[in-house]
C-alpha cells in the first residue's frame, strides 16, 4: 500500500457545485452510441476537473498531475497533513478550527487511520469564500474502490 495526498483552494462557490464532483452513472440498457459518447465525455470532464470528488478515494480517477505527494508510510504522509495545515492554519475562519491542539489530534488521527488503510478527508473555510480540501487516499488497493488503479501504475 502507498498513499497519495491531494491538496485544492479555491472558491466555495465551486466546491458546493456537487453535479462537477460526483462521478457520473453509466448509461442503462438499451445503451446507443450517443448514450456512451455522452457517458465518456462527462467521465472525461470529471477525471480532468481539479475539483474534489465527493467520494474521497475517486481521487486516483483523476489526473495524476493532481498529486501533490506520494508516501510508503502513513506517518509520513500525516506529516505532510500537518505541514499544509500548518501553512493554512492562520487563514482558517474559525479559530477553534485553528487550535493547535486540535490539528495535532487530527494529524494523529489521520496516521491511525491511513495504518488502517482508510482514506482521510477534511475540509476548511479560509475566509468567507475560499475552501481548503485536503485528501490523504490509500492505493494498491483502496479498499473502499479495490477496482480502482493507482494513477501512478
Amino acid at each position: 500500500m502507498h498513499i497519495h495526498a491531494y491538496s485544492w483552494l479555491g472558491e466555495k462557490e465551486l466546491f458546493d457545485r456537487e453535479a462537477r464532483r460526483r462521478l457520473p452513472d453509466r448509461p442503462r440498457p438499451p445503451v446507443t452510441a450517443e448514450d456512451e459518447e455522452h457517458y465518456r465525455t462527462l467521465l472525461e470532464t470529471f477525471r480532468r476537473s481539479e475539483l474534489p470528488p465527493l467520494e474521497t478515494s475517486l481521487w486516483l480517477l483523476k489526473s495524476r498531475t493532481l498529486i501533490r505527494a506520494t508516501f510508503e508510510e502513513p506517518k509520513d504522509a500525516a506529516a505532510w497533513l500537518g505541514r499544509e495545515l500548518t501553512e493554512h492554519a492562520p487563514g482558517f475562519l474559525s479559530h477553534q478550527e485553528a487550535d493547535t491542539a486540535r490539528l495535532a489530534r487530527l494529524v494523529t488521527t489521520a496516521a491511525d487511520r491511513l495504518t488502517h488503510g482508510t482514506d482521510v478527508s477534511f475540509g476548511f473555510y479560509l475566509g468567507r469564500t475560499s475552501f481548503l480540501s485536503l485528501a490523504l487516499v490509500t492505493c494498491t488497493p483502496n479498499p473502499w474502490m479495490p477496482d480502482l488503479r493507482c494513477p501512478l501504475t
